[in-house]
């Protein structure tokens, strides 16, 4: 039996497009789940941890998805733990407000798995990966998509260029370490 927690807010149309979607995928595919839904507005901890950053689902205790899941995805999980690497490029950054806790320990640790792709956590602080190319022009042409990437998502990396190498450094400045965001804008990096 597998168990997932599904984390939600009451009115959130993302939250009921979830539930939807687990509820298809075990019909279709006759999956064997035990759901707990958790509202988060009925605990202090939760609210702050979560806020508007819901549904945020758990299988088996480890954070599979966030935001949206589709039925295919759902069931791929369920039946093998994996998930598309996609699935963070889908994401759109959430912008911080601040007094939210950085992510540390298995959290980082469940986002590693699905990023992959060379990045590095450092310290539990920051996201790190280094991008090689054979001039000078190239490293400056992606060291430009990577700017105009952070524009649109409103999420700004530290960027490092040097001839055929660009370093970049991602963490969320207002909390002092990671969140969801970095992972999400390193992996729309990593598309360019």
């Amino acid at each position: 039996m597998t168990e997932v927690t599904l984390y939600t807010r009451k009115e959130c149309p993302l939250c009921d497009e979830a539930k939807a979607s687990i509820r298809a995928a075990v019909s279709l595919h006759r999956l064997a789940i035990q759901m707990h839904e958790v509202d988060v507005d009925t605990d202090p901890d939760l609210r702050a941890r979560y806020s508007d950053d819901v549904p945020v689902i758990l299988i088996n205790g480890v954070e599979a998805f966030r935001h949206r899941v589709r039925p295919e995805e759902f069931t791929a999980y369920v039946r093998g733990g994996v998930r598309a690497l996609s699935s963070l490029t889908g994401e759109k950054c959430v912008p911080c407000r601040g007094g939210v806790p950085p992510m540390k320990g298995e959290e980082i640790a469940a986002l590693m798995r699905e990023l992959g792709n060379g990045w590095q956590v450092v310290n539990e602080h920051h996201l790190e990966k280094e991008f090689t190319f054979p001039d000078f022009a190239q490293a400056l042409a992606f060291t430009n998509r990577v700017g105009a990437l952070a524009e649109g998502e409103g999420h700004h990396p530290d960027i490092y260029l040097a001839w055929g190498n660009v370093r970049i450094t991602i963490w969320t400045h207002k909390i002092g370490g990671l969140s969801r965001s970095d992972f999400v804008l390193a992996a729309k990096i990593d598309q360019l």
